[in-house]
């Protein structure tokens, strides 16, 4: 759970007049903004959408478990709101007021909408081909491209020891949407393995179209929130970052890229990713005892 995290040296840096720049804390703000309003979009097309049209018992099984982590991670970014005593009404009304995150909700929301209506359903090609683009949207492009810069962002400060807390927080997130893409890439392959006439050349295309549109949303985002960059990242390592990033997502799907080939500029969030799972019983923090005033001693 996120407030088994200590945020202690966060609220110390945060409130410091030299620890951060005027960037980094631009950015931390935007990126919250951005995250808060993704996360509760993705888990309502996973209850409102996706599980109703998707009636494997096993993959409903782990919808289930994704809608479970999507809530603690809406519930991370509003401990870190509070821990730092931000302007909730400010950051939670950033889908709205900032024209850069607010482009990324309504492209996300279109490829969802016909999903939500009751009267929706599967069975033909076009109905068959909207589901496939909202699986498109939300797990390749906004699980799998566009929260992957917002993570390099957070963990590239904890990579200078700075905001610890809140990116060892993101850290579980990473590993959460690490798995939930997979899982996204898997259905769409078996749906086309299933459903051959689905994936024709122009639908391929309009994949590809659709990706190559949410780069230019995401490289938007990104001169928004680092107008200026700060040590280690700018706007165009993240950019180059998502370009990388989207021609994996191409070849997950056996598409051919989008964009020229791209070196990873962030080696290190392949290690990021790798969290461990076991750790020194000595060097690990005890955090059953911050319930004790809950025990009854007599």
């Amino acid at each position: 759970m996120p407030t088994e995290v200590s945020m202690q040296a966060d609220i110390a840096l945060w409130k410091s007049k030299d620890g951060l720049t005027d960037d980094e804390r631009r950015m931390i703000k935007r990126n919250l903004g951005f995250f808060a309003a993704s996360e509760s979009l993705v888990a309502n097309n996973v209850v409102l959408a996706i599980y109703r049209h998707l009636t494997n018992p096993e993959c409903r099984q782990y919808l289930l478990r994704q809608a479970f982590e999507e809530a603690i991670h809406t519930h991370t970014f509003q401990y870190i709101v509070e821990s730092l005593s931000l302007d909730e009404g400010e950051l939670f009304n950033m889908y709205r007021e900032v024209p850069s995150i607010t482009d990324k909700a309504a492209w996300a929301l279109k490829h969802t909408q016909s999903l939500d209506n009751p009267d929706f359903r599967t069975g033909t090609p076009g109905t068959d081909k909207a589901f496939l683009r909202d699986l498109v949207a939300f797990y390749v492009i906004f699980e799998g491209i566009w929260f992957y810069t917002g993570f390099a962002q957070i963990l590239s400060l904890g990579r200078r020891n700075k905001m610890v807390g809140i990116a060892e927080q993101y850290q579980y997130i990473l590993r959460d949407e690490s798995i939930h893409l997979n899982f996204g890439i898997d259905v769409i392959n078996q749906i086309k393995l299933e459903n051959p006439h689905l994936w024709t050349g122009a639908f391929q295309d309009e994949v590809r179209g659709m990706i190559a549109e949410a780069a230019e949303l995401e490289a938007a985002y990104g001169r928004d929130t680092m107008p200026l960059g700060f040590l280690g990242l700018n706007a165009a390592l993240c950019e180059q970052y998502m370009h990388f990033i989207a021609n994996r997502r191409c070849a997950q799907l056996g598409l051919s890229p989008v964009f020229a080939e791209a070196e990873n500029p962030f080696p290190w969030m392949s290690e990021a990713m790798d969290l461990k799972k076991e750790k020194n019983f000595f060097e690990t923090r005890v955090i059953e005892y911050q319930n004790g005033r809950a025990l009854a001693w007599d």
